[in-house]
């Protein structure tokens, strides 16, 4: 079901899994705030969960028990940081002994696997983003993917005002042309007949880029195996990464510049970087709807202090990539 965004698909989702006022979804702080803030449109908290230093993905050993939360837990909202597959075995194996949905986060995920299987067949529910960053963009959409009838038939209404068909139906149905039925205060979530012509032929290229995608990745593995910082961590290498992002920690330990004087220095010679993500812990809302600080979620907040995004899309020449690893090298010494 195309949506206009990844959050519309995720606020959908919860919606139709039955998220209501007072429940909880547990979540990662270490992530972009829609993935927590759609929790909140329906009057839910959440329970957020450090991560694994490795993989910046939910820590399945932190998932608490839910005879030690106060409330109803609902859901499991993983996210599949930077295009590698959360452990799910883990997260299916406790969803399913709690009677927990999972709600997938695959922003970053297309094209990826997880142990053979595409992420999108795995949870209750999987939401994709077409944002113009992502590996098939269409300047701003998403996707939700399910494969139980009675999620995809509320998602497909409440996207469009609540209508009990769309629009194609009601043209090819036994009902007049004119008529339709308002079942439910629904939301204007359909995504656009403009980015979806788009969307259909991004998706033909969609291997391809992810092919681009982990050459530039593996070229810059090779170029910084001597430098003083942490390259990303693949768990599974037999697995597809949809290297939607590439994150360097540096070794704060060994430098004498900071990270914020590090992407100063990149971006002096025209190399724009980025850091994912300042933890929702820390950011304003989350710190003061819940009363966190930052030593709450250490992991995420040690992550956040030490990473850097480096450029990495599809139409990156092979000199662009060469010039990012000189600039690189030549600013932590190497």
């Amino acid at each position: 079901m195309a949506v206009n965004s990844a959050t519309a698909g995720l606020h959908l989702s919860l919606d139709a899994i039955g998220v209501r006022q007072g429940d909880k979804v547990i979540t990662t702080p270490y992530t972009f705030t829609a993935t927590a803030e759609v929790i909140r449109y329906l009057g839910a908290d959440p329970i957020f969960v450090d991560i694994d230093a490795n993989t910046f993905n939910i820590d399945t050993t932190l998932i608490p028990d839910p005879g030690n939360i106060e409330g109803c837990i609902k859901a499991i909202l993983p996210v599949h940081f930077a295009g590698q597959a959360c452990e799910m075995d883990q997260i299916l194996a406790i969803s399913k002994k709690y009677g927990w949905r999972v709600v997938e986060d695959a922003a970053h995920a297309l094209p990826a696997t997880y142990k053979g299987r595409m992420v999108g067949s795995l949870g209750d529910i999987t939401v994709y983003s077409f944002y113009v960053t992502k590996t098939i963009a269409t300047g701003e959409g998403g996707m939700v993917v399910t494969s139980e009838e009675n999620f995809l038939q509320k998602i497909k209404t409440m996207r469009l005002h609540g209508i009990s068909r769309d629009v194609f139906d009601r043209y090819t149905s036994d009902k007049p042309s004119w008529y339709y039925e308002v079942v439910a205060p629904g939301y204007k979530y359909n995504m656009t007949d403009i980015a979806a012509a788009i969307g259909i032929q991004q998706l033909k290229k969609a291997w391809n880029f992810q092919k681009r995608r982990q050459w530039i990745a593996e070229r810059y593995n090779e170029a910084f195996l001597d430098l003083p910082l942490r390259i990303p961590y693949v768990t599974r290498p037999e697995d597809t990464h949809a290297w939607h992002l590439y994150v360097i920690q540096l070794e704060l330990e060994s430098l004498d510049i900071s990270r914020d004087r590090f992407i100063e220095l990149m971006m002096e010679v025209g190399i724009g970087t980025s850091v994912h993500f300042i933890p929702l812990h820390i950011q304003p809302y989350w710190r003061d709807q819940y009363g966190f600080e930052p030593e709450d979620f250490p992991v995420a907040y040690d992550v956040y202090r030490r990473a850097v995004s480096l450029p990495i899309y599809p139409k990156m020449t092979d000199d662009e990539v060469e010039r990012v690893i000189r600039t690189v090298r030549g600013i932590l010494g190497g």
